[in-house]
């Protein structure tokens, strides 16, 4: 069951890298929801309308974490953009009877980091 889960979620990251929104559709359920920092539980179509053009900027993802969990998969990777910038997040995606349901986002930083090790940003 739990190796079904992340293979769900790598086929989603694997439709973004590919652009390839029929191999996405059928993962994504119906009554599916996004959140995000910019996102406030937002459904199928809007996902869709919204995010799904972020793939044509999406070069690759690294996975760091893939760690199932129940219904959930925790997901942390390093991604790279068609511009050459990487960023790191995580996120937690829901999946049941093959389909993601929910996904929640968590914004990490960008790679490199804009602080030298040990050190921090002033804001």
């Amino acid at each position: 069951m739990a190796k079904d889960l992340v293979e769900v979620v790598r086929a989603i990251y694997e439709a973004f890298v590919a652009k390839d929104r029929a191999a996405i559709e059928p993962l994504i359920a119906e009554d599916f929801h996004f959140t995000s920092p910019l996102d406030n539980r937002i459904d199928r179509t809007i996902f869709f309308e919204r995010c799904w053009p972020n793939s044509e900027s999406i070069a690759g993802f690294e996975f760091i974490h893939l760690v199932p969990a129940g219904d959930k998969v925790f997901v942390t990777y390093e991604g790279s953009s068609t511009d050459g910038n990487r960023f790191r997040n995580t996120e937690i995606l829901t999946v049941r009877e093959g389909k993601v349901t929910d996904a929640e986002v968590y914004f990490g930083w960008s790679i490199p980091h804009k602080a030298e090790p040990g050190g921090f940003v002033d804001s």
